[in-house]
């Protein structure tokens, strides 16, 4: 099982591809696409598919888990995200992917035991977890965690 875990955006959007191979996980590849704002909208969604369609094919994935958003205080970042979703949705059917989604409070809570832990916390407990530094961004330790979260709960 090769899992390809997203934390989406149309801005920054982090992933982290973990294999489960018998009893042993590893780390095979994790990052942030930083798609620049000056492109619009479809150049941004379009980037995005062409870069993930790429990392499906190269590592050969078989799995894809993202985190549900939830209405934060903007409503046109929320639709925006919507698009986003779309696109992995059709990435997922373009490759027969099995695909999962979970709350932020379900990743907090697989990953730290506790449903309401700060993003520090999570961030922390897989950093140490799999004995990597700190990525310059949240999104990919989020990543991170939500493919783990997509490991632990098949």
């Amino acid at each position: 099982m090769i899992i390809l875990g997203i934390d989406p955006g149309t801005r920054y959007a982090g992933y982290a591809i973990i294999k489960r191979e018998k009893q042993k996980t590893f780390l095979l590849e994790y990052g942030c696409l930083n798609v620049s704002k000056k492109k619009n909208l479809i150049e941004k969604i379009g980037t995005l598919y062409e870069y993930l369609c790429q990392k499906v094919t190269e590592f050969n994935i078989t799995h894809l888990v993202i985190e549900t958003p939830f209405l934060n205080k903007n409503p046109s970042t929320f639709l925006k995200l919507g698009y986003v979703r779309g696109i992995l949705y059709l990435i997922a059917h373009q490759n027969n992917l099995n695909i999962s989604e979970f709350s932020p409070s379900e990743v907090k809570q697989a990953i730290t035991g506790y449903g309401k832990a700060t993003k520090e916390q999570v961030a922390n407990v897989v950093l140490k977890m799999l004995k990597i530094r700190k990525p310059q961004r949240d999104d990919t330790t989020d990543a991170i965690a939500i493919a783990l979260c997509g490991l632990w709960r098949k």
